[in-house]
């Protein structure tokens, strides 16, 4: 039997995602989004907000990637795509998304940014490797295709990342038995090339500014298992900013 693992998981985060350390987190939320709409550069503005509340790395990060200015949030809400993805292609972001999945299933730190995608606190840093959740990763990945309706997916995988072709190889495997189309790219510029793409399963901010659409995969896949983020920034994002 494989060994079990919690991917993202740092003994810190108790402390750090919990309790108290919530409502803190969310007031600097406030601060930081605030910033951000007046023109801060995000990086200055979180350093900033960071050394105020005393915060760790981790919760640095947990801000920087739950929170965007208003206007980035309603343009990438406006190219979600929602429905049906019957006759559509999905490019998927595939180590960001079957990460994101991974550390749903080991129960650590997920957050729900402004503009409602999950992103995880893991890193990468050059090298992955699978781990006991990987293949349930993938399957929940191709049970949205499969209940979305899709007609294709690819998934792009990151050349200079390790075992990324081990992964290619088990993606295929897993999902061979799928009423979708399933390929697998291992490339180098995986960033790039999604960016000049629609319909494009990430989470990833950069990613979502320039993309003609996405779907918001990690979202479904977490109601699919019964779980809620650890944090939920949402709430700085208002339903009536769609309208204005």
């Amino acid at each position: 039997m494989s060994k079990t693992v919690k991917r993202g998981y740092v003994p810190s985060d108790a402390k750090e995602f919990y309790g108290a350390s919530v409502s803190k987190l969310y007031e600097a939320a406030k601060d930081l989004q605030y910033l951000l709409d007046r023109g801060y550069r995000i990086k200055a503005a979180s350093v900033m907000i960071g050394n105020h509340y005393m915060f760790s790395e981790r919760q640095r990060l947990a801000l920087v990637r739950a929170v965007s200015t208003l206007a980035q949030t309603k343009e990438r809400k406006q190219k979600e795509i929602t429905g049906s993805l019957a006759g559509k292609t999905v490019h998927i972001d595939g180590l960001n998304s079957i990460i994101t999945t991974e550390v749903a299933l080991s129960d650590t730190v997920l957050c729900k940014g402004m503009d409602g995608s999950i992103r995880d606190l893991a890193a990468l840093r050059g090298s992955y490797r699978v781990i006991d959740k990987t293949e349930q990763a993938v399957r929940l990945i191709g049970g949205y295709l499969t209940e979305k309706h899709a007609e294709k997916a690819i998934f792009y995988l990151d050349a200079p990342v390790s075992n990324s072709g081990r992964l290619k190889g088990l993606i295929l495997e897993w999902l061979s038995d799928l009423p979708v189309t399933i390929e697998a790219e291992v490339i180098h510029d995986v960033d790039t090339t999604l960016e000049m793409l629609d319909c494009v399963m990430t989470a990833d901010a950069i990613i979502l500014d320039k993309c003609k659409s996405w779907v918001n995969a990690n979202a479904w896949i977490l109601e699919k298992l019964g779980k809620l983020p650890t944090l939920d920034f949402t709430f700085l994002y208002p339903k009536e900013n769609m309208e204005a």
